[in-house]
């Protein structure tokens, strides 16, 4: 590496460069290794290739200085459109909840309605065989609770059955399409679900967002408590 001029390093930093096989991580990574990579890295035709071809046309002479506030830049931006896309689908996901909140409600009233019917088809059941039974020769006990049943029915008993049963039918229809758009909506809920998990995964440590303040804070009073321990 000494033996080679700096007019050479600077043709091969320039050729990395030229064919995107060097870039600014690799630059500050070389600025470390040496004082002389260090001020071979300065050069400013490195950063003006990096800048022409990262964030093309910048209005100020192309330096370090520029690339890293083009880079914060465009990494605020980044955030910003992660940010809205994580809203955006916490969003639905609030919306699927709340639909499955609401079919889940409407399938519970649907049931208490369809054991409500089912209860009063089987009342109106017994009091047709009641009727029936009081033509039958029977103790005058029975006959007698048979036809306090009958008497408390003020409607026809078949007319009535006949739109019961056919409210039974409606309800179970109800709830079988109620049924449905649930499981579509939880299947749509699942999917968001999946999508706002997948979006805040960074594994990424460049990818992450900037740690808040409080974090921050947080972080180094852990520090400074296992540095008083030891």
């Amino acid at each position: 590496m000494a033996m080679l001029p700096d007019e050479i390093w600077q043709r091969i930093l320039e050729s990395g460069a030229e064919t995107c096989r060097l870039d600014y991580r690799d630059l500050c990574c070389l600025s470390i290794a040496s004082r002389r990579l260090n001020r071979l890295s300065l050069d400013p035709t490195l950063w003006a290739i990096l800048l022409a071809r990262d964030f093309p046309s910048p209005t100020s002479p192309p330096s370090k200085s520029l690339y890293k506030t083009m880079y914060e830049r465009d990494k605020s931006r980044k955030i910003m459109q992660w940010r809205r896309k994580v809203l955006n689908a916490e969003s639905q996901l609030a919306m699927c909840k709340n639909k499955l909140t609401d079919l889940e409600s409407m399938m519970m009233l649907e049931n208490e309605k369809l054991r409500a019917t089912a209860q009063q088809i089987t009342n109106l059941e017994r009091t047709r065989s009641a009727s029936v039974a009081l033509n039958v020769w029977q103790p005058e006990v029975v006959r007698g609770r048979q036809k306090q049943m009958v008497e408390q029915c003020t409607v026809p008993i078949q007319s009535r059955l006949d739109s019961l049963k056919m409210e039974f039918q409606v309800c179970k229809q109800q709830i079988a399409t109620y049924s449905k758009a649930y499981d579509k909506e939880k299947k749509r809920f699942r999917e968001h679900e999946e999508a706002v998990r997948s979006l805040k995964y960074q594994p990424l440590q460049g990818n992450q967002l900037v740690p808040e303040k409080n974090e921050v804070k947080i972080k180094r009073k852990k520090l400074k408590n296992s540095h008083c321990k030891f």
